[in-house]
Parts: structure tokens; C-alpha cells; sequence
């Protein structure tokens, strides 16, 4: 399939740089799977999650993952985490003039001072040498870093950043990248939820930066995935078996606990079959597009995602790629927000062929 195919036009205006306030505000697009589509908010989720509904929440955390510094020749540089190894060593993106060669210093903000290790193909393998900072790496960024936003929101991150940015569930720090649709659920929200008796269930997923990556290849099925750690424990192994039993769905808050599930779906192909998973721990590379059917999740709230992206594409295997644009254009003529910050969609699985094609 084309990458075309997954294109559409939006206008810089829609491009969300604040979350709606307060979150629950934030407009919804309910696709059901048919007939026309329904306009509704946020705060009308315990209207369409069911009493025996599973709800899948991706618990990772964003570390403040951008900071800056300079090489020892006095040159800028830019570091952008993408993997922590251990309290001293990470997988990181740095940008400057010139690429830091094996060994050389970086001198960054809040006085600590990283060497580079070695390269991982676009990466690189760095250690933290010396820290005003006690806690390791993740301490120092925690303490100087920046909330990496995402670069299509046009402004710097603030301090009001290090809570809009991070879901109200966040307890497992390791991603650079919100699971935006979580950020949309208040406490409150998830009050009304547990009261009406929805179940709910944790996955990690550490989202990467790969995740704003463009698709570069002109067939979508030659596209490779970044990889990103993964869990899905015992505990939610058990609620996807109590849902399937009781005749409940399966819904997922976001594409990275989509993710998440359908690769511990695909861990256990003996398991799939039934609609179920088993227990999960380490890198996914999967890759949903039209053509290859989600396993497991019934139901799920998504935000709106960039053209040619492979969150457009996922969100495409599950709902169908024109029905899903279809979708957009309306949401962009009746004056949605877009992506991280903006507004979401709840899309219902579509069982028919359509489902299964992704046409």
C-alpha cells in the first residue's frame, strides 16, 4: 500500500498547543462500526464504556528528556534521551554541527558531564561521568531537563509542561513521548469509571522518539519499526481473561497500549485465537497497518494523529483506512484539535471484512 494513501491536509491552526482545560473538555469523535459518526466529549466516556469494559492504561513515565550543553570545542549541543540502560548509561540523539566522536565530553546544563561510548546506528551509547546532581541520570534530567514536546507544537516547554504532559496514572518513568490519550482521563474521570464497575489494567510501554519518525519508505509495508520496552504483567494477562469471560470489551487508552497488547497477543499465538494474551516482557517492533487485523482489543480512545503516520496507519487497521479519513475530514471542518494536545476519537472495533483488509 502507498504511503500516500495515508495522507490528508490540515491546518496549522487545528495543531493544538495546550490541552483543553479542564481535560474532560476535550471534544470526542465517536466512530462506531457503521452508520454515521457521533459528536460528543470526553466526559461522556462513562456513557460509552460498558460496566464489564476492561480499560488497558499505559502507565510510562515522561522524563524530562531534553537538555542542552555544549562539546569540549564550545560547539551547542542538543541531547535528546531515548533508552536508559542503568543509572550512568543511556541510548541518546544528539545534534550539533558536528557529530561527538567515540570518547569526547559533553559538558551540560546542571554540571554534569556525559561521554559518548559508542554509536548504535542513529544513537548514541552514552555514559554519565560526573553529576552535580545526585540519582544518576535520570536525577539530572529529572532536575535540569526540558519535557521533550513534540516539534510540531510551536513554542518552548514550560514548567506548566511537566503535568499536561504526563497522564494522571504516570508511574514508570522511561518514555519520551506522552501516551496522549491518557491525557485526556482526570482522576475524577476514572472515578465515575470505577464506580459504574469498569475494570481497569496496566501496560508499560517506554514510548521512544522513534514514534515521530516519518514512515521514509514509498510502500508502507517497507517500513521497519523502532523498537520500544514493553511489559504486559500477569495482573493484566488475568483482567483480559476475567473480561473475555464475562462478555466484556477489551479497550485500550491509546495506540501504545494497542501496541502493547496485541504483541503479547502475538507472543502467544495459541492465545490469540480466543481473543487472549499471556505475559510480556521486552522490545516490540510491531507494526499495524491495513492488512494485519488487531488480535485482541475491542474498542479504543486514540487522539488525532499526524499524516503518513504509523499511529494513522494502526488506527487504520483497526477502523479502516477511508472510514478513519472520513473521520479526520470531518473533525477538521467542524474544528477539532489535533494531536498531542488535542482532541480524541473513540473508535469501536469493525468486525466485517473491512476490519480485516483495512480498505
Amino acid at each position: 500500500m502507498k504511503l500516500d494513501a495515508f495522507d490528508y491536509s490540515l491546518p496549522p491552526e487545528r495543531i493544538a498547543s495546550r490541552p483543553a482545560e479542564p481535560r474532560e473538555s476535550a471534544r470526542l469523535l465517536v466512530l462506531p462500526p457503521d452508520g454515521p459518526f457521533d459528536h460528543r466529549h470526553i466526559a461522556d466516556l462513562p456513557d460509552l464504556i460498558r460496566s464489564d469494559d476492561l480499560l488497558i492504561l499505559n502507565d510510562t513515565r515522561v522524563v524530562p528528556a531534553r537538555a542542552f550543553g555544549r562539546k569540549a570545542s564550545g560547539g551547542r549541543v542538543e541531547f535528546l534521551l531515548e533508552r536508559l540502560h542503568d543509572d550512568a548509561r543511556a541510548l541518546c540523539h544528539l545534534r550539533s554541527s558536528h557529530s561527538p566522536k567515540k570518547g569526547a565530553r559533553l559538558h551540560m546544563e546542571g554540571g554534569a558531564t556525559l561521554e559518548v561510548v559508542d554509536r548504535d546506528g542513529a544513537l548514541f551509547d552514552v555514559r554519565l561521568v560526573e553529576s552535580e546532581t545526585p540519582g544518576g541520570l535520570l536525577g539530572w534530567l529529572e532536575a535540569h531537563g526540558h519535557m521533550p514536546l513534540p516539534t510540531y507544537i510551536d513554542r518552548p516547554d514550560d514548567d506548566r509542561d511537566r503535568h499536561d504532559y504526563q497522564t494522571v496514572f504516570a508511574r514508570r518513568s522511561g518514555a519520551v513521548a506522552a501516551p496522549t490519550a491518557g491525557l485526556h482521563l482526570t482522576e475524577a474521570l476514572l472515578g465515575q469509571l470505577e464506580a459504574k464497575g469498569v475494570q481497569t489494567a496496566f501496560v508499560t510501554l517506554h514510548v521512544g522518539a522513534g514514534t515521530f519518525q516519518p514512515v521514509r519508505s514509498e510502500t508502507i509495508e517497507g517500513h521497519e519499526m523502532h523498537r520500544e520496552w514493553t511489559e504486559v504483567p500477569e495482573a493484566t494477562v488475568e483482567a483480559v481473561t476475567a473480561a473475555r469471560r464475562r462478555g466484556g470489551r477489551v479497550i485500550a487508552i491509546g495506540t501504545t497500549a494497542v501496541r502493547a497488547i496485541e504483541t503479547a497477543s502475538r507472543a502467544h499465538p495459541e492465545l490469540a485465537a480466543r481473543g487472549r494474551i499471556g505475559a510480556f516482557g521486552g522490545d516490540t517492533r510491531l507494526f499495524l497497518y491495513p492488512g494485519v487485523p488487531l488480535q485482541v482489543i475491542d474498542a479504543m480512545l486514540t487522539n488525532f494523529h499526524l499524516p503518513r503516520s504509523t499511529l494513522l496507519m494502526l488506527v487504520s487497521a483497526f477502523a479502516g483506512r477511508e472510514r478513519v479519513l472520513a473521520a479526520y475530514q470531518e473533525a477538521i471542518e467542524r474544528g477539532y484539535r489535533f494531536y498531542s494536545f488535542g482532541d480524541a476519537m473513540f473508535i469501536e472495533a469493525n468486525s466485517s471484512a473491512e476490519r480485516r483488509t483495512g480498505t
